[in-house]
């Protein structure tokens, strides 16, 4: 294992810049997740580490060793991607065997770390069968073992999960954090599903249009975002923005920004900030509202109530839940503690 560091990474493609300028120092061991929306560059950064692109700026290290140079077979990387990719003809043992015996690892240490790695994952049982007679969580199961058997210094993970099912992304996560919690190999993950992100990492980067946004645990993101695109990014339904002119005092040069489990709804009576009920989407223990406060203004939120479509209402919201965002930069200006 070795800590991954890259500093002032740029890559480009043809006029289109992929990433720019991107310097992370992930340490030995660390679960770090990429995250952002499509094109945003995060799948061209875990290729530019494996090696399957050439660094065209900066430089990667893997310990202190630079590797800008290493051909990817050298790079002593292992990569998972959202497509398995396993030989349908070879069974799972042959799949799991594979890489370590184009690397010459003798017979005898093969078959020991297959069987560790088999009876990690729950595939003991699967080792004589071929690909094709297994289920989407199990192929994945075999990628994500096709890995771990080479015992790299770095995994990087491309969206493994996204072809999973709802139920088997949610077992698999859980696997896959109670494995790096057992096993801790510096790992970076790519996604852009928010669950897996909260969830997975240790430390959370978020990018946007090529560049980091910010960095850090994903709780302290969500409780203090740098920026307008951090807050609308981390949070289900996202944080709603509203003008400033809703809020007697707020400078005119600013947005207000409140997550919907911060805003409670009373009767209509009883608040400044009114509106309809537009939709109700129960989620179980709680429900999201959506509440149409003036013509083409909506407005998220996530409450245990239950209000009536159509039915009138009056929003709470506390100052002590408001992010100001400057409107010109979209950085947030000032945050009061929640």
């Amino acid at each position: 294992m070795a800590q991954l560091i890259l500093e002032q990474v740029t890559q480009q493609f043809g006029r289109h810049v992929a990433v720019a300028d991107i310097s992370l120092h992930i340490p030995d061991g660390e679960f770090w997740v990429l995250m952002g929306p499509s094109g945003c560059g995060k799948s061209t950064i875990l290729r530019t580490v494996a090696g399957l692109l050439p660094v065209q700026q900066g430089r990667i290290f893997f310990g202190d060793r630079c590797v800008n140079h290493v051909p990817a077979r050298e790079r002593d990387v292992a990569m998972v991607f959202q497509n398995y990719a396993l030989y349908p003809h070879m069974t799972v043992a042959e799949n799991l065997a594979f890489g370590l015996k184009m690397r010459g690892v003798p017979p005898q240490e093969r078959q020991r770390r297959v069987q560790w790695v088999a009876e990690l994952l729950g595939l003991t049982n699967l080792l004589t069968r071929k690909p094709g007679q297994l289920s989407g969580g199990q192929q994945q199961r075999v990628a994500l073992g096709r890995a771990m058997v080479r015992q790299p210094q770095v995994f990087l993970l491309d969206e493994p999960l996204s072809n999973l099912d709802s139920r088997l992304r949610d077992q698999t996560r859980t696997e896959l954090k109670r494995l790096h919690q057992e096993f801790p190999t510096t790992t970076l993950y790519v996604t852009h599903d928010q669950t897996e992100a909260m969830t997975l990492a240790d430390q959370l980067v978020v990018m946007h249009q090529g560049r980091i946004q910010q960095i850090g645990s994903p709780q302290h993101l969500y409780q203090q975002p740098a920026n307008k695109t951090v807050a609308l990014f981390l949070g289900h339904p996202p944080m709603n923005i509203l003008p400033a002119r809703l809020f007697p005092g707020v400078p005119p040069t600013v947005e207000v920004g409140v997550r919907p489990e911060n805003i409670a709804i009373t009767s209509p009576e009883k608040s400044d900030l009114r509106g309809r009920v537009v939709i109700v989407e129960p989620l179980g223990q709680v429900n999201l509202v959506q509440i149409e406060v003036a013509p083409d203004l909506l407005v998220w939120v996530k409450t245990r109530q239950n209000p009536l479509v159509r039915e009138w209402v009056g929003l709470v919201i506390p100052k002590e839940a408001h992010y100001y965002f400057d409107i010109a930069t979209g950085l947030c200006q000032m945050l009061m503690s929640i």
